[in-house]
């Protein structure tokens, strides 16, 4: 009995660790449309990192930094090097990648996303209508607080209101036919 209880512990505290890292990663991920540049694609509720494949960097959404090859190993700043003064971030093509550290795997990530370098069709948040993006910051319709528009009657209440008037109309339709027969027999 003692060794049956045992194993029942163990087995209970192994499951526990795996509970704990699962829990752990579904927070992991987040909404940060608030955190993201007016310059990154819509579409995207959470975005970890974007890769440019035009000049072979990223951009860490959580921290405001690029992360780019320099002098031999990765750095990060909080602006691209000289060498990409004429780069437009509003143009360029820009891949959601959500995974920690992607320059650590740059030859497969650069490989993989080969294929979008030169494209300028990505519609950005900037010039978004969607109101979802109107509380970053720098958005041009910042703050706006869109209408929605008013339902005279809420639709559970526009049902109750035809039932009620079709019980209504039934039980009318009753009474003035018991009321003809009745006024046919006094007749």
């Amino acid at each position: 009995m003692r060794k049956i209880f045992l194993a029942m512990i163990i087995i209970g505290i192994s499951f526990f660790p795996m509970k704990q890292i699962d829990a752990q990663a579904k927070i992991g991920i987040q909404i940060n449309i608030g955190s993201q540049p007016v310059w990154g694609p819509v579409g995207y509720d959470a975005v970890q990192y974007y890769y440019l494949p035009d000049i072979e960097a990223y951009y860490c959404v959580q921290q405001h930094v690029f992360c780019y090859y320099e002098g031999g190993r990765w750095v990060k700043r909080t602006e691209l090097p000289p060498r990409y003064a004429g780069f437009d971030l509003y143009h360029a093509y820009k891949v959601v990648l959500n995974e920690k550290d992607p320059w650590r795997n740059h030859t497969a990530i650069r490989a993989k996303y080969v294929s979008f370098k030169g494209r300028h069709d990505q519609q950005v948040i900037r010039d978004s209508h969607d109101s979802k993006y109107f509380v970053i910051k720098d958005h041009p319709q910042h703050g706006k607080v869109v209408n929605q528009p008013k339902r005279e009657v809420p639709p559970a209440k526009v049902r109750n209101q035809v039932k009620q008037t079709e019980k209504k109309e039934a039980r009318e339709g009753r009474d003035s036919r018991e009321n003809k027969e009745q006024r046919e027999r006094e007749r």
